[in-house]
């Protein structure tokens, strides 16, 4: 007989201002209703984004609407309020009520009575549960929730220098709240270790432990039953009354957990994210008292050092190069299921391997599932948020951040250790870095250590996500490094503005491709036209208007200028808005994808990249490789190109062509096939090579440096050929005579975001392309709700067709069909060739392609 549930308490929620309620909350919580002011909601839900749907708000993203939001009403505490059925067994047996995340403090009351107080719910990350068992009734019980807002000098849910601050500070039920029902005896913190023999990859250790809290007056006996496929483990038990004690099955006790052949979790492009599944039960007198169920990965996971000073990653001994990029929720936590899911295929198409997260995001798990379930990497832990005043709005500790007073060490500690509680059993995640821009105070940090000792000893931990600055030195002395675990090993030293793609290639005492930089990138990546009118009311769309730098970052970062000098030195001022658009993409895709090329060509001396940022937490014009509406720019696709684990690439510092390969086995009997041309699509160099690619290498296989005959604005083609002749990669890149120049002896003032560059490289001859008539013909084809595009190009002139862009509208509203997954796109065909393209979108309604380029 089964005994135990889990019921998410999701739907009827209604919410509404402490100012227009005048009951407290005993009485509130023995209403069968709630007036008509209150407004309906789901949980999670942060108190603005149910303003939003109930329509109080509409569009608050659109132009300067979220600076019009009164942020006074928020100041106030918030009632969450619903009801629940049960029936008359299950309120007769034992319950706990669980509380993910609350922002940011909560006094609760369940039909009547107080269960607990801000005191107890006190902090955003904090995870709580209490003993209901007493509290709840057959029939209707009601549940409501006094939300308090956080504060200035609160340990809360942060959004630093990316976009505007929510008007709200992000205040609500913002993780699912659920009651746990059972019989007397709950299973709490189930957690699977692995240990995987890395001299054969043959053979796996499992460990699976799990708290049993007895909640009766009496002893319990029965029987901890556990299952992993066919292995089934078990042991009797004897808990004490109102007793918890923690369980523990190995391979030493239980044969049946020495794992032979076991399927490895592998990131992606080095193997399968094979997962497994761990049923508990616990068993008494033939009932089911109660029940738990994890996924989970076997596979290893520890850093290293190279050269002494750099610190890398390995997955089941296999040293991995970090490709990844910062991920942020949405700025009122309305992130949808649907909307990660794409969100997490993007990474994967894009080739990258990691997601970082600064902060513990996510309303839920749906995240980390799907890293688990697609190969991604996660790297999770605190954002930098805590760690200036200018966030925080109180001072802080100039070394240590806001974290340094004993009763915040001892908050933040606590709310750590339930964080890693709640995501340690994901095996993408892996590493937890402790600190952003800082490194944790001593005291904190020791507690930090004794959490992974009893809670997660499978993973290691980042005391900094900043630290080391050249192959030479470390910069930032004692700013940087810890008191226990010295330094970090990583580097965060920009740029995240304009930069060169040559930078990355030769710079070697910030940035530039050595070591590991956890966030960086080229700064802005501005949005596709479509999307720029989706943010920008009409009348400011061009000339650009006030509202273009409130879509910007903050600070430093406020507006276009440094992306729009670069565009008007090198391609050409705009004279349109359909002009900027077509530049803008260009110069997205040129900035982006020399950044990842140049750190797989320097595989040697790097161990890392994060692109700041992969995703939007807004309409914004900085730092994404896709925009809010899910609409990829031109950066994504470059970033899709850079990535591919087996590639011909182009360096911008030595003017050679380099093989990548990022497999685990070599590539045999290949031919790179090379050729340059001039602006007018004339050929002035071609060569083929036979070639053979080492597992995991990048080698020169060509110095394109002495070619003669070159016009200013020039291109450059690289193929990549199976012993078939058939293609398993290309790229393309314009180039210029007039080479980009850094200033690194620029004075830019404390805060050195960007290299700039004193001479530019120079593309307007593109402006020269003769227009073309491209030939194409595609069909679509239906498959349930999902619909695929093929689309077959065809140059039949004597000229270069330019960043072709495919995009898929619906018919009717002409509203592009997003997310979309195109196998390649910002495409160039040579003279008189073809090439056949595909992609797959969401969508039942007629779709029609749109296709426009440079010079078409």
């Amino acid at each position: 007989m089964q005994k135990s549930f889990q019921i998410k308490l999701t739907d009827n929620w209604r919410i509404q201002s402490s100012n227009k309620v005048s009951e407290k909350g005993s009485e509130i919580s023995t209403k069968a209703t709630i007036s008509d002011n209150w407004f309906p909601a789901v949980v999670p839900s942060t108190v603005l984004n149910t303003l939003v749907a109930n329509k109080v708000y509409e569009n608050p993203y659109f132009g300067e609407n979220l600076k019009t939001i009164p942020t006074e009403q928020f100041k106030v505490s918030w009632w969450y309020t619903t009801s629940f059925e049960l029936t008359k067994e299950q309120a007769n047996g034992f319950g706990t009520l669980k509380f993910d995340g609350i922002n940011y403090k909560a006094n609760v009351w369940l039909n009547g009575q107080l269960i607990a107080d801000a005191s107890v719910i006190d902090g955003a990350f904090r995870i709580t549960s209490f003993d209901v068992s007493t509290n709840i009734k057959s029939g209707s019980n009601i549940l409501a929730i006094e939300v308090i807002p956080p504060q200035p000098g609160d340990f809360s849910i942060g959004f630093v220098d990316w976009n505007p601050s929510p008007p709200d500070g992000d205040m609500g039920v913002f993780r699912p709240v659920t009651l746990h029902l059972h019989g007397g005896v709950q299973i709490e913190k189930p957690f699977v270790q692995t240990k995987v023999n890395l001299e054969t990859l043959k053979e796996a250790d499992i460990t699976v432990s799990a708290e049993l809290i007895n909640y009766s007056n009496t002893t319990i006996s029965g029987d901890l039953i556990g299952t992993i496929g066919a292995a089934v483990f078990k042991k009797n038990i004897n808990l004490a009354p109102n007793n918890k004690e923690l369980i523990t099955f190995n391979s030493k006790e239980f044969v049946g957990l020495n794992f032979k052949e076991p399927k490895l979790w592998w990131p992606i492009n080095l193997g399968n994210p094979d997962l497994y599944d761990l049923d508990l039960k616990f068993v008494a007198k033939e009932e089911v008292l109660d029940t738990a169920q994890l996924r989970f990965g076997i596979r290893d996971i520890q850093d290293y050092w190279l050269n002494d000073i750099h610190r890398g990653y390995k997955v089941n001994g296999q040293k991995v190069l970090i490709k990844g990029a910062g991920w942020t929720d949405d700025l009122l936590l309305m992130d949808t299921d649907e909307s990660i899911e794409a969100q997490v295929k993007y990474v994967k198409q894009m080739n990258l391997n990691c997601i970082r997260l600064e902060g513990f995001w996510g309303k839920d798990h749906k995240l980390y599932d799907l890293c688990d379930e697609h190969g991604i990497l996660l790297m999770v832990g605190w954002s930098c948020h805590w760690e200036h005043e200018i966030h925080m709005g109180v001072p802080v500790n100039e070394r240590f951040g806001g974290v340094y007073k004993p009763e915040h060490i001892a908050h933040v500690a606590q709310a750590w250790e339930d964080q890693v509680i709640w995501l340690r059993n994901h095996p993408s995640i892996f590493v937890w870095t402790v600190a952003s821009d800082k490194v944790p105070i001593t005291e904190l940090e020791q507690k930090y250590i004794d959490t992974f000792a009893k809670y997660d000893p499978t993973r290691p931990y980042l005391n900094s996500t900043g630290g080391v600055g050249s192959d030479q030195h470390v910069i930032g002395s004692e700013d940087v490094i810890s008191e226990i675990s010295g330094s970090s090993g990583v580097k965060m030293l920009g740029p995240y503005a304009y930069t060169a793609p040559v930078y990355w290639f030769t710079d070697t005492k910030f940035g530039g491709a050595y070591g590991f930089n956890t966030e960086t990138g080229p700064g802005a990546q501005v949005p596709q036209l479509e999307s720029l009118k989706k943010m920008i009311p009409q009348e400011q769309l061009w000339p650009m208007g006030d509202a273009w730098n409130y879509h910007c970052g903050r600070y430093e970062f406020a507006d276009l200028s440094r992306f729009n000098k670069a565009i008007a030195e090198k391609y050409g001022a705009p004279k349109s808005l359909e002009e900027f658009d077509k530049k803008a993409q260009a110069m997205n895709y040129e900035l982006m994808r020399p950044m990842f090329e140049a750190f797989q060509v320097n595989k040697k001396k790097s161990t890392g990249i994060v692109q700041w940022m992969l995703n939007a937490a807004w309409p914004k014009m900085y730092w994404q490789l896709y925009d809010y509406y899910l609409n990829p720019t031109a950066a994504f696709y470059a970033t899709q190109k850079a990535c591919l684990p087996l590639s011909l690439v182009y360096n911008y510092g030595d003017k050679h062509v380099y093989a990548i390969n990022d497999h685990l086995r070599s590539a045999e009997n290949l031919t790179a096939h090379i050729r340059v041309y001039s602006i007018g699509s004339e050929i002035l160099f071609e060569k083929k090579i036979a070639l053979t690619v080492e597992a995991d290498s990048s080698k020169s296989i060509l110095d394109l440096g002495e070619l003669k005959g070159l016009t200013t604005t020039y291109f450059v083609d690289l193929r990549l050929l199976d012993k078939n002749g058939e293609e398993l990669a290309n790229n393309f890149y314009w180039l210029s005579t007039k080479e980009e120049v850094l200033d690194y002896e620029a004075d830019l003032g404390p805060f050195a975001f960007h290299t700039p560059s004193k001479v530019y490289a120079d593309f307007t001859q593109l402006n020269e392309l003769p227009k073309i008539q491209l030939q194409q013909s595609h069909y679509f084809e239906q498959d349930g709700e999902q619909q695929n595009i093929k689309v077959e190009l065809k140059n039949n002139s004597d000229y270069i067709a330019f960043l072709i862009n495919l995009k898929v509208v619906d018919k009717i509203t002409g509203e592009l069909m997003l997310p979309i997954f195109w196998e390649d796109n910002f495409i160039n065909l040579l003279p008189g060739e073809e090439r056949m393209v595909s992609a797959n979108f969401k969508g039942t309604s007629e779709a029609e392609l749109k296709v426009e380029g440079w010079n078409i």
